[in-house]
């Protein structure tokens, strides 16, 4: 399909810097597919009156770390040039695949340090990395002098955390976001940017949950920087998704079997929860334990297995992610609800508004 069919106009206004407080007062689209009306505003609080009870939640657990890296690259033991680094797949104990910038001048072989005398990430207060690999798009494979648990502790002591793009070019990161970008119920450590739609669950709203029967299971999928990469192509087919890692239990596929036997609804918290799930299912929609890398890119046309609902916040223009939620509710109703949220002021991407999204051919 054509990657300008997936395109819209978007005020800067409607960008969030920051997310509503509380969090479940965000704001909340609900979008029926074939329903009148099939647009309805409402507020994330409001989540249990449109589930019923034996429904399940679906959440990514995954925790974000401090995943960007400042540092200084070596070379010929004198040359030095600043570079930046965001860290997005962990690949073994002492390597992770990153995105680096300025990369065209990055090359194999090449020492960075990270961090500087004023931390204790190690001996003498730097992280330091060789590059064992170079990709494409600047995308480099970064082997460290430490590994295992020493190496997590040096990147959460060197590292900040790695706000979306179009939060980062207008102001910087500071404490609060350490809160702010992390579910309260982040527990696996491994994303480089947070399960947004997740971030708008409060212990209240669980509590409301639960009133109304509706369970909650968990996956995991370690959210990757590719997340925030633009689609060059001019045609999906020829655009290529980066692999992200993730694992469903063998407790929560028999859990979610049982949940769609009974006649429940599965609900997934978040496009990644939605992936994570649509590789784990077999063709006859039944969800298998499952562990691994997945570079599932949805698009209209595909025929989804194990989701019957998404709660999803607003995305970016020609974004893979605005392509999934198409695929879901089908492309003219997404493009309808995308302009009565600008229209009415929703606020869009990591920290704006939400939405919980019917799907197409379950109306």
């Amino acid at each position: 399909m054509r990657v300008d069919l997936f395109d819209f106009d978007l005020p800067e206004d409607n960008i969030a810097l920051r997310p509503a407080s509380p969090r479940d007062h965000a704001r909340f689209l609900v979008v029926r597919p074939g329903a009148e009306p099939h647009l309805q505003d409402a507020h994330v609080y409001d989540l249990p009156s449109f589930l019923k009870p034996g429904d399940a939640l679906v959440f990514n657990d995954t925790k974000v770390i401090p995943a960007q890296l400042e540092g200084l690259r070596l070379r010929d033991g004198a040359e030095r040039t600043p570079v930046s680094c965001t860290l997005h797949m962990r690949v073994a104990a002492n390597r992770w695949k990153a995105f680096a910038r300025p990369g065209k001048r990055i090359k194999e072989g090449d020492r960075i340090v990270f961090g500087g005398s004023d931390n204790n990430a190690c001996m003498l207060g730097e992280l330091i990395a060789t590059v064992a690999e170079k990709g494409e798009a600047g995308e480099i494979d970064l082997a460290f002098d430490l590994s295992g648990p020493d190496l997590d502790q040096a990147i959460a002591t060197v590292g900040h955390i790695p706000l979306p793009p179009y939060i980062a070019a207008k102001r910087a990161e500071d404490e609060k976001d350490r809160s702010d970008y992390q579910t309260i119920y982040a527990r696996e450590e491994g994303a480089v940017a947070a399960p947004t739609a997740g971030l708008h669950f409060t212990p209240d709203l669980f509590a409301a949950l639960d009133r109304a029967g509706i369970e909650r299971h968990f996956v995991t999928l370690h959210v990757g920087a590719g997340t925030f990469l633009p689609v060059k192509a001019d045609d999906t087919a020829d655009h290529k998704m980066h692999h992200e890692i993730g694992h469903v239990s063998q407790q929560t596929a028999a859990a979610l079997n049982a949940v769609r036997a009974r006649g429940g609804r599965i609900v997934s918290v978040g496009t990644t929860s939605l992936r994570l799930l649509e590789s784990a299912a077999s063709e006859s929609g039944e969800i298998l334990p499952w562990s691994g890398a997945t570079d599932i890119f949805i698009t209209p046309g595909y025929r989804f297995r194990a989701v019957d609902m998404l709660m999803t916040n607003f995305h970016l223009p020609k974004s893979t992610l605005f392509m999934l939620v198409s695929a879901f509710s089908g492309l003219e109703t997404m493009q309808g609800a995308y302009a009565h949220a600008i229209r009415a002021g929703y606020r869009f991407y990591s920290y704006g508004d939400s939405s919980l999204l019917f799907r197409k051919d379950k109306e």
